[in-house]
Formats: structure tokens, sequence, C-alpha cells
């Protein structure tokens, strides 16, 4: 949800020390007045309409509507399709999307004191190798020109700036969230050893050339056997190699709740290692930084959303795909118009989860049970102060120690010209532990009450007394917030069927298809699908 890779090194210094005495003055001087209501709003996707596929009363249809490509779902992977159809001059094709908004988990919301994420809020610096993204990066303004030697120059701006990361653990926030302050000797040599092993896993290839761990997953080796990895969850093969102290394994299991939803007692070793090991880090001058914005990857869904401008039909759900011989017919509820109607594509790239299509196609419902979807929370909460803490100062990512959720994020942290009262978080917690199903529904029969004494309650562990300096929370609620590689998933035959196309007809891509639920494997599956359309075309 969050997607990237952490680190314990100081970032950049692009705030001034005058900035951060200016912060420091504002938490002083800001407005002390106590109250005790909070504005509450729960939120999030549409899965009223959703959880119709499983009981579907749809009206029968009276309309039909033809076209040459149809492309399902408004997320990152289905807007990334209609950029590659646009790229290689395939504009004649329609979007549709459940939402009001396209852009998935990608999207974003605003208040009148800031943009925020509502799901994914940033994105690591992309591997040499990833020529597509890099391309729609320098497209999109986020990379301002190459070097002579082929090395992307970024917009300064759209860089994380600094302080970047604290940790707050044993009363203290510590720069960076790899656990330093207070950790014994044997705490700290096994997180050095630690590190030097994923490394290792870094530079890792196989016999033809192809690193082990890569981005997007198709990349990497695919003669390697990913069996024994995948076959054992984190925990045992973090035990299996003798580590042990709590520092590191709370750090390794923050890093897999953190990408994963799940944490290192559910999720594939494969999986863990790949958080450390797939991206490369190949220019020296952004080791340590990542693209980030006050709205979060909404900025990326910004820029991909140009090329499906009129294209879209919001609040449209198919409920129903027929492969005919010359047609692909897909029966789709209109929300807004109450009515539904049927649109005939020659081919149709369905960018919908697995646990979608299972109603979809469903012929294919077996195969879906393998795929697991850890349901999520984040809460953009709006602030007069921060009650005072010793340590680092405000930072972009700020995480609790063995807190019950995931940190926050200060979202107001990319302008210089919004560090004051009030102030705007991203709160996030995963639900990814134990029975998924029943998280699931308790993310949705938890009150708006209940939900804010669970943020508050790990909120207050580093900012005691926040409650009232609160003056909302607003919460958003992800059923399916993103595929869980859980033990044995990378590797099973499931996954592979199901991103199989039928025929020349309908062709499947989205992020739970690669396994890794991050922006670049969504961006370059609906590439991948994309391009197989155009060359089974001509």
């Amino acid at each position: 949800m969050r997607n990237g890779v952490k680190s314990n090194q100081s970032r950049r210094g692009f705030l001034k020390a005058t900035v951060l005495l200016a912060i420091g003055a504002q938490f002083l001087q800001a407005c002390r007045t106590k109250v005790n209501h909070i504005f509450l709003h729960l939120t999030g996707t549409d899965h009223i309409l959703g959880h119709r596929l499983r009981f579907p009363d749809f009206p029968a249809p009276t309309e039909e509507i033809e076209v040459p490509i149809l492309v399902l779902g408004g997320g990152v992977t289905g807007l990334s399709a209609a950029y590659r159809l646009q790229q290689k001059g395939y504009s004649d094709f329609m979007l549709l999307d459940l939402e009001d908004e396209v852009g998935g988990n990608a999207r974003s919301g605003h208040n009148v004191h800031s943009a925020y994420p509502l799901g994914a809020h940033y994105l690591p610096i992309p591997n040499a190798s990833n020529t597509e993204l890099l391309q729609f990066l320098e497209e999109s303004g986020i990379i301002k020109e190459w070097t002579a030697a082929g090395k992307p120059i970024f917009d300064e701006e759209q860089l994380s700036f600094a302080p970047q990361e604290r940790l707050f653990i044993r009363n203290v926030w510590q720069e960076g969230i790899v656990p330093n302050y207070g950790i014994s000797e044997a705490e700290s040599a096994e997180l050095a050893r630690f590190f030097q092993q994923m490394q290792g896993f870094k530079k890792l290839k196989d016999t033809d050339g192809k690193y082990v761990f890569d981005i997007p997953m198709r990349n990497a080796s695919q003669i390697y056997d990913r069996t024994a990895l995948d076959g054992q969850d984190m925990l045992s093969w973090l035990k299996n190699q003798g580590y042990h102290t709590e520092a590191l394994l709370e750090y390794v299991n923050y890093c897999c709740r953190d990408d994963y939803g799940t944490g290192i007692k559910h999720t594939s070793a494969f999986a863990g290692i790949h958080y450390f090991a797939s991206r490369k880090h190949d220019w020296d001058d952004y080791q340590d930084l990542v693209l980030t914005w006050q709205e979060g990857n909404g900025r990326l869904v910004s820029h991909l959303k140009k090329y499906v401008e009129g294209k879209v039909l919001h609040k449209n759900i198919a409920f129903r795909i027929d492969i005919k011989a010359e047609k692909v017919e897909v029966s789709v509820y209109d929300a807004k118009e109450a009515i539904s109607k049927v649109i005939k594509a020659d081919c149709v790239i369905n960018c919908c989860p697995q646990f979608v299509n299972q109603y979809l196609l469903p012929h294919r419902t077996s195969l879906t049970r393998e795929f697991h979807y850890a349901p999520w929370i984040v809460a953009a909460i709006v602030l007069r102060r921060f009650p005072f803490a010793d340590g680092r100062p405000l930072s972009w990512e700020n995480i609790i120690y063995r807190g019950n959720g995931l940190g926050y994020v200060y979202d107001q942290h990319q302008s210089l010209k919004q560090f004051h009262s009030p102030f705007v978080i991203s709160y996030y917690h995963s639900l990814g532990e134990g029975n998924l199903k029943q998280n699931r529904k308790q993310l949705f029969a938890w009150s708006d009450q209940q939900w804010r004494d669970f943020i508050l309650n790990d909120l207050e562990k580093a900012h005691y007394g926040i409650e009232k300096e609160i003056i909302s929370i607003e919460i958003f609620r992800h059923g399916h917030g993103m595929i869980s590689p859980v033990k044995g998933f990378l590797t099973s035959q499931a996954r592979l069927e199901l991103a199989k196309s039928i025929g020349d007809k309908v062709y499947f891509a989205h992020s739970d298809l690669s396994g890794i639920s991050i922006f670049e494997e969504a961006f370059y599956q609906g590439i991948d699908a994309a391009d197989k359309v155009i060359s089974d075309l001509t």
C-alpha cells in the first residue's frame, strides 16, 4: 500500500536549519485551545455496489455499445494499459470504473489544508532497467533531463525532503526507522549481518545473468527455483538463519506489513527478501531518496488520467463476461442511471483483481481462492499541533516501534509553505494478521468511534495528549487493499493460470497476478497487456 524500501540513513539536507527552527516554533506557539469534539468521517471504496456481484440482481440490459477495445478497471494497471494504447496509436477504447474517480489504491483526497493520499504515497527511484517507467516519468515532468552518461535528473521538488524518517522507540524519536536507540550490541550486530545478507541477495543472478530479485517481477529470473524460499514464511526463514533479536524481527515485520499487509508470520520468505533485494539503487545520487507528493501516488494518477479523458464510464460495474465467436460481450450495470447494458468489444483488457473476476468468469473461482488480500485503513487526521516529544523533529515518515498501526506520513512535508498549524497527517494500518476474511468483516463492522479509539490509542504512545489537538479524522477503508504474497503463493499454479489470456479476446492484468502490490508491478502489468493486444491485432 505504501510502496517502497526504507533505510536508517539520513536522506537529504534540503530543508535549511531556519525552516526546521520555524517548525519547532510552530509546535510551541500553535493554538493550545482544548476541545473534546473530533469531527469523524468514515468512508472508502464503493463496497456496497461491489458486493452486489455476490448476489447479482441487476436489471436486464436495455442498451448496447460497441467498441474495439474495452478496459475493465481504472486502477494504475488499467490507466497504464490506456497510456500504452494511446502511446501506440490505439485511441479507440473505453474504460469502465466502479468509482467516481479513477486511481484505485493510488487515489488521493484533499481538505482546505492539504492534499493527502488515500493509499500508496510514494514511488522509490526506479531501477535503471525500468525504461518504460522512466520514460513515463520524463513525459510527466518528474525527470527533468538526462546527463550525457544516461543518468536521470529528477525534479528536486518531487524528491523527498529532509528530515525524511524517524522512529519512536523507548520514548524518544530517533533518526531513521531501523532501530538503533537503546538497542544491545547483539541486536546491532544482528541487524548488520542481516543487511549484509540482503546485499548478497540483491546481487544474486541466475546462470543466464538475470537477477533473482528484480522489479518488476517479469524482469527477474524465470529459471531460479523459488520453491524453497516461497514455501516457508519469513519468520521461519529468519529463525533458520539464526536471527532472533527483537529489534531485527520487529523491523522486518514492519517492512512486510508495510508492503504486503501481512507480517513475517504469514509473508513468503521469497517476498520478504524481495522487499530488500529487488531495488538496485543504480544511481549513487539517489541512493536514499524516493519520489513523493502531498497527495501521494495520486500525483502519478493525475499524469495517467489524461490518457483516458472522455473515455471513462464511472460508477459502472461489469457483472458478466461472455466470450462469443466474434466479440466479447460484457454485461455492465450503470449505477448512476440504474440500468444494465451490454458492451461488445473485439478484445477486453481485464484489469480487475481476481476476487472480482471470480464473479465475472465463474469457471475461475476455484483458482481465486489462493489469492489473499489484506484489508487496510488510511486516516487523514487534522491537528492543531503535535504534543512535545523528545528526539528528532517531525519528518515525512513517522513510525512507532511496536505500534499497532504502520505510523503516519506528514502530508504537508513536501511544501515549504505549509509548515504551520493546522497539520495534516495520514495514518496507516493493515489488518493482515490471522483470518483475513474475519478482518475484512471487522473493517466494515467497526463504527467510526471504534476506529477513532484504535487510532488514538496507537498515536498516544508517541504523542501523549494528542486527542485534544485533533480537529478531524477521515477514515478511508480498503476492503481488499492489496495482494498478500503468503507462503507458497508466488510459486502457485493458480497465479500462473489466471494470468493467461483467453484466446485473443480477454487479456488479464493486475498487480495481484505478479504477487507484489506496488506501483511498478501495476504499471508493467498494464503495459504488457496492452502490448499483447496490439501484437494480436496487427
